[in-house]
């Protein structure tokens, strides 16, 4: 427990009405969680304002609030602040005793690759003998615990929560995925970064940043916080932004001059190798986005001190990420990849890699996410129409908005091309592709990846993994008629 002038005492610019001396249990911002000893924050939200629910959160309890205005009809402290999501992190930061001060964190940020980049971190640092945590998209690793993801970067009292409970299971560093979002939100404040990752931008979440570089100022944020270490993909015109106006390490895995730059690049069907220096590196992912995820992780485990030739061997080791070019193997004579590839650039990335290794035809499954960037959608249509000989649209996670709607915009972008169908429920669209594969054709089924569920109107949300489906699908086409 801490008293509430204690917590607030080095938070600049705040004025505190009432009982500063009142004792402090819990951090909360979900009305839901209010109870006695907690300090409610009353955030301003899209939709809710949470001041709306100050009463309500001192009959539950509440301690104390944080509120941008004075709710004068409350007989409780008030933390009075110009933003209290701003003030989230630095005052839960020191509410856990600033864990991230002694816990080696490394921050990935980027369009696409931040999973993989962070999960080989925390497999390299494995390997180094360094207890890791990870955060992000499709696991949560903390204390050696493995945790229910929520969102890829959680709330600022979350976030340090979970880093306090990583020093206290004997974590001596994090891998973490840090969105445009949380760096736009303030999740990430108060986070200190020995190093900090950028792979790339491209189009994504442009229905929450507006334009590309709104978008890119998010992302520079992470590098505005002052990290040990920058690293960046110079392969990328913003991560080339970001070296001249930051100093940075460089990487590039096309073979331009760089910091470290991969040279003499082999693929096989167990992944790729590449030169660097003079060095060879493996990693068991194919394709050629997954040798600059590899290549930045290189960077930063080095960074953090881990010897090259540790640092290769744990690269080679590292697992695949679930979900990630994943394949799916019932003993039928083609390959079944399942990818989280949900932005063009994603999705060609993706499908340029499956071709490598395809003797026969390559077919997609593919749609795009509703409630979200509304362009994209025809340039999801585009890219897996050109380089598909089969391109099956369908639904992804339609939420509030129509499949069918969704489904046609993603199909405007390949009007006129060959080789195009369109089914709106996925599992058929699956069962099609699975059903008109043959030996030696690929099967991509892209834009959900490790996800479990489908989303809907009003939240609602089905059990649906590409994975299983594609196993309950094959199953069905190895079973005798």
């Amino acid at each position: 427990m801490m008293r509430l002038g204690e917590l607030v005492a080095e938070l600049p610019g705040v004025r505190v009405v009432g009982d500063v001396s009142v004792g402090i249990s819990e951090l909360v911002y979900d009305s839901r969680r209010a109870g006695p000893g907690t300090l409610f924050f009353c955030v301003v939200g899209g939709k809710r304002d949470g001041h709306e629910f100050g009463a309500q959160v001192v009959e539950a309890g509440a301690t104390a609030l944080v509120v941008e205005r004075e709710l004068t009809d409350l007989a409780v402290p008030q933390v009075i602040v110009d933003d209290s999501r701003a003030a989230m992190a630095p005052l839960a930061a020191r509410f856990w005793g600033d864990p991230t001060a002694e816990l080696r964190m490394v921050g990935v940020t980027g369009t696409n690759g931040k999973t993989t980049t962070a999960f080989l971190v925390h497999e390299i640092l494995r390997a180094a003998d360094l207890r890791c945590g990870l955060l992000g998209t499709v696991k949560q690793i903390v204390g050696g615990v493995e945790k229910e993801v929520v969102r890829t970067t959680p709330e600022a009292i979350e976030l340090q929560a979970s880093f306090r409970q990583m020093l206290d299971g004997g974590d001596e560093a994090c891998a973490m995925e840090v969105s445009s979002h949380a760096l736009t939100l303030h999740r990430a404040d108060a986070i200190h970064f020995e190093v900090a990752l950028f792979t790339n931008l491209t189009q994504d979440h442009l229905d929450f940043h507006g334009d590309m570089e709104d978008y890119f100022l998010a992302k520079r944020k992470l590098l505005e916080a002052g990290p040990k270490t920058a690293i960046v993909n110079v392969d990328d015109p913003y991560g080339r932004r970001l070296a001249e106006e930051f100093e940075c390490v460089t990487f590039s895995a096309e073979g331009e001059e760089a910091d470290y730059s991969a040279h003499d690049v082999s693929f096989d069907a167990g992944g790729a190798s590449f030169a660097v220096g003079g060095m060879r590196l493996r990693t068991g992912l194919p394709g050629h986005f997954n040798v600059a995820n590899a290549l930045g992780a290189f960077a930063a485990a080095e960074a953090m001190g881990v010897g090259s030739e540790i640092a290769a061997a744990g690269l080679a080791r590292a697992a695949r990420v679930p979900g990630r070019f994943e394949p799916v193997d019932e003993g039928q004579g083609f390959s079944v990849l399942v990818d989280y590839a949900h932005t063009p650039d994603s999705l060609e990335n993706v499908l340029r890699a499956a071709r490598r290794f395809t003797e026969g035809r390559l077919i997609s499954v593919f749609g795009a996410g509703g409630d979200r960037d509304r362009d994209k959608r025809p340039k999801m249509g585009r890219a897996g129409a050109q380089l598909s000989d089969l391109a099956i649209i369908t639904s992804d996670n339609p939420r509030s908005e129509t499949p069918e709607a969704i489904v046609a915009e993603v199909a405007a972008g390949a009007e006129g091309a060959d080789g195009l169908e369109v089914v709106v429920d996925r599992r058929e669209a699956i069962a099609l592709a699975l059903g008109r594969a043959a030996p030696g054709d690929t099967v991509v089924i892209a834009g959900k990846g490790h996800e479990q569920g489908q989303e809907f109107e009003a939240g609602r949300k089905i059990p649906f993994d590409d994975r299983e489906v594609a196993r309950e699908e094959l199953r069905k086409l190895g079973s005798p008629a």
